[in-house]
């Protein structure tokens, strides 16, 4: 009895290289940002994306990141074949990731010069005006890491008493009032970030996954399962499938509550995985 040919309607990728991506958890330490991005606070890796991108898409498709800071979404898009879109409402962070698409379409050898990456100013919490006023296309897969509540505005961090002896560096993303890392109350925030996921639902293909990078947050002695309360929240809307795990192993440990208290070095991140079901 013949095998039955491989049929891949999800993405370009070979059995092994799908496989490989299904483990549940994976360590990524990203390479060193370059200076000219180092002034946002929380950039995920264009590395990291490229490989989510690549699983959930096939090429020419419609990748859509609503909160882009500069750009690592559409940059991975970019080297991936895929057409992107973005929206950013500090402007800076805007010139960045324009500047950044800029130098990937017109890199040598890179036939990325065709393809749309587009960076839209505004506020993500207007999603459905923005996208019906762009005329995005219909997406294909969702791609972004949100404002981890507003943990920037925390003090005691290493990196954030570093960033505030640079004039270089931003300690938070804006001091815009419509800016979520700005929201001091977690159930005003975990309401406005999920309303951002719902709204998208009409503009999605059916089929089309969501990936979204959070991670549960301590403050003043108390976690907040922000994951969680995520997940909870859009299970309403959509299918939650999975989740996998970024790790980090790179990250100097620190002696919170030495000799005294359990309070754990955090170096993972939740990867939520959604599809749209109809």
């Amino acid at each position: 009895m013949s095998k039955r040919p491989f049929t891949n309607r999800l993405n370009d990728l070979t059995p092994k290289e799908w496989l490989k991506f299904q483990k549940s958890w994976f360590v990524h330490n990203p390479p060193p940002r370059r200076k000219d991005v180092l002034r946002h606070p929380a950039k995920f890796p264009e590395t990291l994306a490229q490989e989510f991108i690549e699983f959930f898409t096939k090429k020419d498709q419609v990748v859509f990141d609503p909160m882009a800071g500069t750009g690592s979404t559409l940059v991975a898009a970019l080297r991936s074949g895929r057409h992107s879109y973005g929206i950013e409402l500090n402007p800076a962070y805007i010139a960045i990731a324009r500047q950044l698409l800029s130098e990937e379409k017109t890199s040598r050898n890179n036939p990325s010069i065709t393809l749309t990456a587009e960076i839209i100013p505004g506020n993500a919490l207007e999603i459905s005006r923005l996208i019906s006023t762009h005329q995005i296309p219909p997406i294909n897969y969702v791609l972004t890491s949100p404002p981890y509540w507003d943990m920037l505005h925390a003090p005691g961090a290493l990196t954030q008493k570093i960033r505030r002896e640079s004039p270089q560096m931003d300690v938070v993303y804006s001091n815009d009032p419509n800016d979520l890392g700005n929201i001091h109350d977690y159930d005003e925030f975990i309401e406005k970030l999920s309303s951002i996921f719902i709204d998208l639902k009409p503009y999605l293909v059916e089929g089309a996954y969501l990936t979204i990078i959070v991670k549960n947050v301590k403050k003043r002695g108390k976690i907040y399962p922000l994951a969680w309360d995520l997940a909870k929240r859009l299970c309403a809307v959509y299918a939650l499938k999975d989740e996998k795990i970024w790790a980090q192993d790179n990250q100097r440990l620190a002696p919170y509550g030495l000799g005294n208290a359990w309070v754990s070095n955090t170096f993972h991140h939740y990867c939520l995985q959604f599809r749209n079901e109809m």
